[in-house]
């Protein structure tokens, strides 16, 4: 049996909900995480209509991308649209889950789906997140005594580096101490100085289990008083993971070109593509942004890149980044293109859980603007 909190587990695997922003508010909004789950629709908002559909298909869980509950409530009656999102799938018994800002960020995130939608290869975030903070461990013990070190930290947390674990270097060299009054020393003799073959373990671990691998060191350690350091390291300054992509096409188009593949590319919409810029420029290297994107115009304006990618522009902050000479601009739907997520977490979820779990992508287009004139 899948419960919701397997399906909530996998979910927040992909999308950590530490990672998402200090204002936003994703997570599990209802549902008991004991309860099974046999069906899942996925959607963009948990609008009213959406609700609907999820309670007519008769899905325990409806996973959403943008946020139920922002601010604050006191009360969620049928009588507002909030209240009648929560009482329609409360009534189906059909859970909710919301992955925002941190399927934004992710691999297999938002920004990355429009990226692939559009066809672009070689992704790199527009602007990285922060990586992990880690700590360089380093510890000097007896060579004949190293091993159990190396093996203890490892055990820890430490040494672990991308697909590897129990990464250390070692070197050796020579250790001198005098074991004074009051020590009882594993080896040497008090009063004398003693001379021994020792190790040098360096080890990257987590800055968070530094406390647990320590332990774990010194509990190893043969000596009563080993020396070590623990020196903390910088933020090498890149990771797959961040706000937005840039990268590439396979091949060179122009900006009209490129707005016909963005427009036949997502669902169709009142908005439609909007595009600004010189109909031929000719088309390479593209910065893409899910959601609302204009905060990001300051850092592209000056960017290795012929056109952005997103939604929401304002008039004065595009006219201002187009007259600058930068790149092109493509304006399209938020919705549309945060639609293009909703296959993504399908895929993930039907190859995680097999045939025990049907998942569907809502059918209800939940783009404010319904016609143009």
């Amino acid at each position: 049996m899948t419960t919701l909190a397997d399906v909530v587990d996998l979910v927040h695997g992909w999308y950590p909900p530490h990672t998402a922003d200090s204002w936003d508010a994703v997570g599990l909004v209802l549902g008991d995480p004991a309860q099974q789950v046999r069906k899942v629709m996925l959607a963009v908002d948990p609008s009213p209509a959406v609700a609907k559909e999820a309670a007519e298909w008769k899905a325990d869980l409806l996973v959403v991308h943008h946020p139920l509950l922002l601010k604050p409530v006191h009360g969620f009656a049928a009588t507002t649209p909030k209240g009648r999102t929560l009482a329609t799938l409360a009534g189906a018994n059909c859970a909710l889950l919301t992955a925002h800002t941190n399927a934004d960020q992710a691999l297999g995130g938002v920004s990355e789906a429009l990226a692939h939608a559009v066809g672009l290869e070689d992704l790199t975030p527009i602007v990285a997140a922060p990586g992990e903070p880690r700590d360089k461990i380093i510890v000097f013990v007896p060579s004949d005594a190293a091993a159990p070190v190396r093996a203890a930290v490892a055990e820890a947390g430490a040494g672990a580096l991308g697909n590897y674990d129990h990464c250390t270097f070692t070197a050796t060299g020579q250790g001198r101490f005098r074991p004074l009054d009051g020590a009882d020393p594993a080896i040497g003799t008090i009063g004398d100085i003693a001379v021994v073959e020792e190790d040098r373990v360096e080890v990257l671990a987590p800055r968070k289990l530094r406390r647990t691998v320590l332990e774990a060191m010194l509990a190893a350690h043969p000596y009563e008083e080993p020396a070590y350091d623990v020196i903390e390291l910088g933020d090498p300054g890149f990771t797959e993971t961040g706000t937005g992509r840039i990268g590439r096409l396979p091949e060179p188009q122009t900006l009209r070109e490129f707005a016909q593949r963005v427009a036949e590319a997502l669902p169709e919409t009142a908005h439609g593509t909007r595009v600004g810029g010189d109909p031929e420029r000719e088309v390479r290297r593209v910065a893409v942004c899910g959601g609302a994107g204009d905060f990001l115009l300051p850092q592209l304006s000056s960017a290795d890149i012929d056109v952005y990618l997103t939604s929401d522009l304002r008039h004065h902050p595009a006219s201002e980044f187009l007259e600058h000479g930068g790149p092109a601009l493509v304006d399209v739907a938020h919705w549309a293109a945060e639609s293009m997520w909703l296959p993504v977490v399908q895929k993930r979820l039907d190859d995680a859980l097999g045939d025990t779990v049907v998942s569907r992508v809502s059918t209800t287009p939940t783009d404010p603007w319904t016609f143009r004139i």
